[in-house]
């Protein structure tokens, strides 16, 4: 494993959030950071000496920021916010979830705004190297001051109040310390408040979804190419003359993949002269649909690592001017948008991909087998594969609704428009589950179509990706139960497996 990640703020990357969520490698606060920190924590502490208003510091929160506080009561205060705010309800966050918020929470803190102690983001850092998982519910957030209630949780357990997951055994936070050798936090002024403000939670969910997402586009091209061999389609509609006369990114990529991987492709040469002038759009278009995918992806790529290394507390520290200036940079709303418009675009690509399906199974426009078996009437063959990735992308119709175009008012009406961010980033889940089997289906269609043709082959890469299809899912030659192939080439293509055949030729090139 490479050294540990320097944490300043400013500088993390999404590699570096893959590898300290899935690897375990290690944390640490950077020096530079460690000053920022310290010049920040020094400004707090003169306002609070000088008895100066500052909202959290020396009020209530929310609607309470009219009440004062006394300087002297800042502990108190501060852990107050945590134990109030701590009301997540639901399933638990996975741990890789739970792993990448407190990643990104100590490198929010790091980068010197927040006006907390470097202690924080030590403790923050030593919970990820020591992989004690703080017990954080899913729900509970509506994304306003951020991630309220699942942020509170991670701080609860900081404070030694909470629970943890630590080595296999879930604890009361303050056992797992003890036995990793480490102390609670006790709070000082700002401390809890910082640490419930953010938007860490719902940032770390849409981050370990866009890396799903992005395995998935991928592999539709691969499924996508299988299913027009296995249609007898043209490639035509990929020459990049055409792609190049509508520039946009992701649609000239797909068309380049598709290209690829169904290049020299003896089915093709097959049927030259058939009759068909045109294909079916959700084979033609593949590029235009797939294509769109990739490029709100990459907007959705481009939001989460502007967020990675922002500033999202509240109020922010300013040493230069001497400044605590209160705002929100909590708001969930820029990545709101982009989790939903990943559910939209992740429910398109199973869509098209369910149409492929169809368009192999029904006879009236595969030119193969009825439902791609040798004994139709006797056997259904793949009539109910069909079906269930018919019910999931219907699934994810509704799932895709957007949340972010919701708001409901909280806090006594202080909080009055808020985002809907967490909800927006925990729907991704079921999509991408629902799209990964849709596109498992696709591929055990299209290789058992393919079947139908042989001798004749597809392309090189088409034939690589056939191959890794068949390791796991051996040809359909009688009626047998699909549910455990389709769950293995699942398996598959969320392993990158698949993906890795366009995006290996994409680098060779």
């Amino acid at each position: 494993m490479p050294n540990p990640v320097s944490l300043d703020g400013h500088a993390l990357t999404r590699r570096d959030f893959d590898e300290v969520v899935c690897q375990n490698r290690r944390v640490q606060l950077s020096l530079r950071a460690r000053k920022a920190m310290m010049r920040s924590r020094a400004l707090v502490e003169k306002l609070i000496a000088q008895k100066k208003i500052v909202y959290g510091l020396t009020t209530g929160v929310g609607s309470l920021s009219t009440e004062r506080i006394d300087p002297a009561q800042a502990r108190a205060l501060q852990l107050n916010i945590v134990r109030s705010h701590a009301c997540g309800v639901g399933e638990m966050l996975d741990e890789h979830a739970v792993r990448g918020l407190l990643l990104l929470r100590a490198n929010a803190l790091a980068g010197g705004l927040a006006g907390v102690r470097p202690a924080v983001a030590d403790l923050l850092c030593a919970f990820l190297n020591h992989q004690i998982h703080p017990i954080v519910p899913s729900r509970g957030s509506v994304g306003a001051s951020g991630d309220l209630a699942p942020l509170a949780h991670v701080a609860l357990a900081l404070v030694g109040e909470g629970e943890v997951r630590f080595r296999g055994k879930r604890l009361r936070a303050a056992s797992a310390m003890q036995r990793a050798r480490l102390k609670p936090l006790v709070l000082e002024a700002k401390e809890g408040l910082s640490l419930v403000n953010g938007t860490q939670a719902m940032l770390a969910v849409g981050l370990i979804a866009l890396r799903e997402a992005e395995i998935l586009v991928d592999t539709a091209d691969v499924a996508g190419a299988l299913s027009l061999d296995a249609l007898r389609g043209s490639p035509l509609a990929f020459d990049e003359r055409l792609h190049l006369a509508r520039p946009h990114p992701g649609q000239l990529q797909t068309a380049r993949n598709l290209s690829r991987l169904n290049h020299g492709s003896a089915i093709r040469a097959s049927h030259l002269d058939c009759l068909r002038v045109q294909d079916a759009y959700s084979l033609r278009c593949m590029p235009q649909v797939h294509g769109a995918v990739r490029d709100a992806l990459g907007y959705a790529r481009r939001t989460f690592e502007t967020e990675m290394n922002s500033a999202t507390d509240n109020p922010l520290v300013f040493v230069r001017e001497g400044d605590v200036i209160s705002g929100g940079n909590f708001h969930g709303q820029p990545l709101a948008i982009a989790f939903d418009l990943m559910a939209i675009v992740l429910t398109q690509l199973a869509g098209i991909s369910e149409r492929r399906i169809d368009r192999m199974v029904n006879p009236l426009t595969s030119e193969l087998p009825a439902f791609l078996t040798r004994a139709a009437g006797l056997e259904s063959g793949f009539m109910l594969a069909q079906v269930a990735a018919a019910a999931l992308a219907s699934e994810n119709k509704v799932l895709a609704h957007p949340a972010s175009v919701d708001s409901i008012p909280t806090s006594g009406n202080k909080e009055d428009y808020v985002s809907m961010g967490m909800t927006a980033a925990l729907k991704l889940r079921p999509i991408l589950a629902n799209a990964r089997i849709i596109l498992a289906i696709e591929l055990l269609a299209a290789c058992q179509a393919l079947d139908l043709l042989s001798p004749l082959k597809s392309g090189r890469l088409a034939e690589k990706a056939r191959a890794q299809v068949r390791r796991v899912s051996p040809p359909v030659r009688r009626d047998r139960p699909l549910h455990g192939d389709i769950a293995r080439v699942g398996d598959l293509i969320a392993g990158g497996a698949l993906a890795r055949i366009v995006t290996a030729e994409t680098t060779a090139d």
